[in-house]
């Protein structure tokens, strides 16, 4: 597999994780909620706090975590892209009589695209983070990631 496949997968991969580390901090997911800018920065806001308070990062540490979470909202909104609702994208796939390949193929492209262009900032946001951690600290993201109820969860 080439190299920036490999890191493109892993990127994905990590932030997936990440966010939904970070979504799973709130008890409700913000999508559910309205989905308003402003809810969906209230809600941002409230899971880095509250990863923050469950690793006891210092202020240098919470900066890199919002500066990562920020990231991961930009690349979410990517991947995302400007068209309709993933599920609708789908559908549209499906609603003929026979499957549209190009309109799949444009949709792949389209995210693999995202992917590209976004998982090197990515990357770099989850590095500078991680890598400013404490290794108690970076230990504590290890265990939570290894639970089975997810990264950061309420049940830990």
């Amino acid at each position: 597999m080439k190299s920036w496949w490999k890191r493109s997968l892993f990127a994905v991969f990590g932030a997936g994780i990440a966010l939904g580390g970070l979504t799973a901090c709130s008890g409700v997911r913000p999508w559910q909620h309205g989905g308003s800018p402003e809810h969906m920065a209230a809600m941002q806001g409230k899971m880095v706090e509250r990863i923050a308070s469950k690793l006891d990062l210092d202020a240098a540490q919470k900066l890199k975590l919002q500066a990562l979470s920020e990231v991961l909202v930009a690349q979410r909104k990517a991947m995302a892209g400007t068209g309709a609702e993933p599920r609708a994208q789908v559908q549209a796939l499906v609603s003929g009589d026979k499957f549209d390949r190009a309109a799949a193929q444009a949709l792949v492209n389209e995210k693999t695209q995202a992917i590209q262009s976004g998982s090197p900032s990515v990357i770099a946001a989850m590095g500078d983070f991680y890598d400013s951690l404490r290794p108690e600290q970076q230990q504590k993201v290890r265990d939570m990631m290894q639970r089975r109820r997810g990264w950061m969860s309420s049940h830990s």
